[in-house]
């Protein structure tokens, strides 16, 4: 009975003293599990995640220690390029000028979200369409063509009428920019860039690129009536009475020159929606 017993206690002792061995050789295997499955979660998620503390005992050799840098370092860049705008095909892309002359400065490319344009944006996109070189050229150009058509005959003709029709021109394209680019869309919180389509059925994409002179994104992201463009160019027709011909001050007149900058804007967004592939696949080059 003696030995039985003291061979009990002996295998008690043992097994006493092996549990401790076997519990510590069980919580680094968990341990090594859970810092595996938090390395592979920190390589697939969009964001960097904290890198877990060092527990007490445990060692950090150097190069787990640049190991985890790096993945933490990866892990912010990850998020960073998920903040940003997705990349965009060269093919798509809006170029801040068409030709290298025409001004493109209202286009988002294809695929891109930037966040909605603050007052301060809206103000310099406003002053960077009217006062830009291309403007003086392009408003030479319509006075000539106005001048030409006798569009106002009280302003007269020659050098002196040409100044006149320039000017007034020239405040036509101003206030007008002003209004619909920067003032009203501050105040009712539109988004009045264009936002090019990129793809889709032909016919489908030119009367989206349209239709953009009635529908705007406001600065939630939702589509809605694009009041800043429909009243900002009737409020530029109302100032244009202040220094145009009595004459020229119909309702009538109005309503014509109204339909025409209309009609300009929504020319204009096709165009823009088209430049992409024109420049591609017929000119050969990159917009």
């Amino acid at each position: 009975m003696s030995i039985k017993f003291s061979g009990r206690i002996v295998v008690c002792l043992l097994m006493t003293s092996f549990l401790p061995w076997l519990r510590a050789q069980q919580s680094s295997q968990t341990n090594t599990t859970d810092s595996s499955a938090q390395s592979q979660a920190s390589q697939n998620a969009p964001q960097s995640t904290p890198t877990a503390p060092v527990q007490s005992g445990q060692e950090q050799s150097p190069s787990t220690a640049k190991s985890a840098t790096q993945k933490e370092s990866t892990g912010s860049i990850a998020a960073a390029s998920d903040a940003a705008n997705q990349p965009v095909a060269k093919s798509k892309q809006q170029p801040k000028r068409i030709l290298g002359v025409m001004p493109n400065f209202r286009a988002v490319s294809a695929g891109a979200m930037p966040p909605p344009p603050t007052p301060k944006q809206a103000f310099l996109i406003a002053t960077r369409n009217s006062f830009d070189y291309s403007s003086f050229v392009f408003v030479g150009i319509t006075s000539l063509l106005a001048e030409s058509s006798d569009a106002h005959p009280a302003l007269g003709e020659g050098v002196a009428g040409f100044g006149r029709y320039y000017w007034r021109g020239f405040l036509d394209k101003t206030d007008g920019n002003y209004l619909v680019i920067f003032a009203l869309p501050s105040v009712l919180h539109e988004d009045e860039r264009y936002y090019a389509k990129g793809e889709g059925p032909f016919l489908k994409r030119g009367v989206y690129a349209a239709t953009r002179i009635l529908i705007t994104p406001d600065y939630h992201g939702h589509n809605t009536f694009n009041a800043s463009e429909i009243f900002g160019r009737a409020m530029a027709q109302g100032i244009s009475t202040t220094y145009y011909p009595k004459a020229d001050r119909t309702i009538g007149a109005l309503a014509v020159k109204f339909g025409w900058a209309m009609g300009r804007d929504a020319l204009t967004n096709v165009f823009r929606e088209y430049w992409p592939d024109i420049a591609t696949h017929v000119l050969h080059r990159r917009p």
